[in-house]
């Protein structure tokens, strides 16, 4: 997969290796391939429709729309920005240790 994406114009993050970054111009895409997932997003509409035509010629893929979730992230896309938050994975987790259902108190100590 690298190689097919170096071969279209793409570079590899120098930290991370599974960031995929093109630029053009004053524009960018950023491309993060997780296992068999792929999310991406771009500050130009057209770099994320040529994205999406090549890698469909090259590999078989569905595309799940716009993102919700991944990872343990909540993400939520608004006019005013990208949020993300973790409420639904802390949930999973209390209730996979069975602390659902403790009284919960907004300081464990007290604060004098």
């Amino acid at each position: 997969m690298s190689v097919f994406f170096t071969s279209q114009g793409y570079d590899r993050g120098t930290s991370d290796k599974t960031l995929i970054i093109k630029r053009k111009e004053e524009d960018i895409i950023l491309v993060q391939v997780y296992v068999d997932d792929i999310i991406f997003g771009s500050t130009n509409e057209e770099l994320c429709e040529t994205f999406l035509e090549i890698i469909k010629s090259e590999f078989e893929m569905s595309i799940m729309g716009e993102l919700n979730y991944f990872l343990g992230l909540q993400v939520k896309q608004l006019k005013d920005g990208i949020f993300l938050n973790q409420a639904k994975y802390c949930k999973n987790l209390l209730r996979k240790f069975e602390m659902d259902k403790c009284k919960s108190i907004s300081t464990p100590f007290s604060t004098s």
